[in-house]
């Protein structure tokens, strides 16, 4: 991946910066920041110079749009560092970024999976499908998850760099936490029956052959991250197009178009 420089304009402490950590830690909690990442440091050091209006990627603006989005709930204080994790200089850190999630409508009820692709901080796919005319939101969360780890996989075997998203605890401890202890006990556990104990076996053997490197990380739902949103219209798509396969969602993409759509 190339190296960028970042220009920090408004935060803790403005100025240039060689990696995304750096740059992190000054964007931070910080009411109004202002950066933008440039390819080299010639650029970096003339757009810092200049006026941070010109060009200027603001973190603040950037996700009150993201709120606006049907089903996104407002950005307040609280999630506004959340939201700037998600922005492409964030993403571009990692070849490859997937996120993930599961809607039932109701639940339990008719359920649907969704896959959205990032690659080096770009938007590129979605998937969609895994219909279940009797599913609940645990189990598309979890095939959700698993069809993300399989594409994570493919990616690490091509010596990519992968970070996963998913909005849903339970999937993310069954498959990296506690299947290790139900494993350990002979896929058994205390209180009772395991329930979807096909699907968090694949998964998790899957998960566990490549856990070293990369990782699974939960995304606040709804609060205007754009691939949580997708993902989540995505796995409602699959509901009402009722598709059983997982397939991948119609190029060129239309962003309006598609965050459109009904929300779960």
């Amino acid at each position: 991946m190339a190296k960028k420089f970042y220009v920090v304009w408004q935060g803790h402490k403005p100025g240039i910066y060689t990696t995304w950590d750096e740059a992190k830690r000054q964007v931070d909690k910080f009411s109004g920041a202002k950066y933008k990442s440039f390819p080299t440091e010639t650029e970096a050091k003339a757009a810092f110079a200049q006026s941070a209006n010109k060009a200027i990627f603001s973190t603040q603006s950037s996700a009150s749009k993201s709120a606006a989005n049907k089903g996104a709930k407002p950005i307040t204080s609280a999630n506004k560092a959340s939201v700037a994790e998600h922005q492409p200089e964030a993403l571009s850190q990692f070849d490859l970024v997937l996120y993930t999630d599961g809607g039932c409508d109701p639940n339990p009820g008719k359920a649907g999976s969704g896959v959205v692709a990032y690659r080096n901080g770009k938007l590129s796919n979605l998937w969609y499908g895994l219909f279940n005319p009797n599913g609940t939101n645990n189990t598309a969360e979890l095939n959700a998850l698993h069809e993300a780890i399989k594409m994570a996989a493919s990616a690490l075997n091509d010596n990519l760099s992968v970070r996963i998203y998913s909005d849903s605890q339970y999937s993310i401890n069954c498959i990296s936490n506690w299947a290790y202890g139900w494993k350990a006990k002979g896929w058994t556990r205390k209180g009772g029956e395991i329930a979807n104990l096909a699907l968090i076996k694949q998964a998790h053997d899957l998960y566990d052959q490549f856990k070293d490197r990369f990782d699974i990380v939960h995304v606040a739902a709804h609060v205007g991250i754009e691939g949580n949103e997708l993902a989540d219209r995505m796995s409602i798509y699959a509901v009402d197009q009722q598709q059983r396969d997982f397939v991948e969602y119609p190029q060129p993409l239309n962003l309006a178009a598609i965050m459109a759509m009904r929300a779960g």
